[in-house]
């Protein structure tokens, strides 16, 4: 390895999906941008951030939110676009009209693509994660720039306008969502009653019903942040988005099981779980060390 004498000149690290979400911070981290950067890793992406809102919250619920300068999100956007560069992005919560409006200007700016849309509304606990105001301006600003757009029951609910309390209904919703803009839509159903646990993804020309037995737990905190998250990481890396979706979703089913029983309330799903997963699967060991 030569030496020159600014130091190394030889050695150039392995170059790495770089993934950027832009999203509230989870004090207690499960969800937000702790999820988020947690899945980046386990799926072997290298994760950047744009922090939207401080939230005190734990298992329990959220007590306080405290939102980020709309002006100082779009700083943290342009620094690590023209430093370090992005492969793919995610949004989660993004508190305000202002907010949202001064994201999709940037998304549009540095052209961020694919990006992919978690409509963050409201938090487990119940507590409301955006301003009224907000749902029109997702709908019209960021929407249309949205590779996947990625709601739950009651954030497609929303959205639409309309209720949603079937699987036809997630399917029209998914549509309508679609037709707003969004390259694609994945509409989760878990909100939804039955021993199933179906999702519904439409790309605008064919619906796909994605079902798994549904878990019996509590601890399912962060799972919209790290099924989001776990799409985005696979989408930098060149997975079609079929593919990236179908993962994601083996990936956030493992994580439930796997949940992490800290707290009091509702503890996090667990992305390591998903290494975990993989090391039974294949064998893998990691070598013992030498005395």
């Amino acid at each position: 390895m030569a030496l020159h004498e600014g130091g190394f000149s030889s050695y150039h690290p392995p170059m790495l999906a770089r993934v950027l979400t832009i999203a509230g911070s989870d004090s207690g981290g499960g969800a937000g941008i702790q999820a988020d950067l947690k899945t980046f890793t386990v799926f072997g992406v290298y994760g950047m951030s744009a922090v939207t809102a401080l939230t005190a919250q734990n298992t329990r619920g959220v007590t306080g939110i405290h939102a980020v300068p709309a002006a100082f999100v779009r700083e943290q956007i342009d620094v690590v676009v023209s430093d370090i560069g992005v492969d793919a992005a995610k949004t989660g919560m993004l508190l305000s009209a202002e907010i949202i409006d001064t994201v999709a200007r940037a998304v549009r700016d540095h052209a961020i693509a694919p990006l992919v849309v978690d409509p963050v509304m409201v938090a487990q606990s119940g507590a409301a994660l955006v301003e009224t105001t907000a749902c029109e301006a997702m709908l019209r600003e960021l929407l249309p720039l949205a590779t996947l757009v990625t709601p739950n029951v009651p954030e497609a609910e929303a959205l639409t306008g309309s209720a949603v309390s079937s699987v036809a209904d997630m399917r029209r919703a998914a549509r309508r969502l679609i037709a707003h803009g969004a390259g694609a839509c994945l509409v989760k159903g878990g909100h939804l009653g039955g021993d199933e646990v179906v999702d519904v993804f439409d790309d605008g020309h064919t619906a796909i019903e994605l079902r798994t037995a549904r878990l019996q737990t509590l601890h399912t905190h962060g799972t919209g942040c790290q099924l989001s998250a776990a799409i985005t990481a696979q989408l930098a890396r060149g997975e079609p988005l079929l593919a990236a979706v179908e993962q994601g979703k083996r990936f956030i089913t493992v994580a439930i099981r796997e949940g992490l029983a800290l707290g009091k309330g509702a503890g996090p799903a667990n992305a390591l779980g998903w290494l975990e997963e993989r090391r039974e699967n294949t064998g893998y060991r990691a070598p013992s060390k030498q005395p």
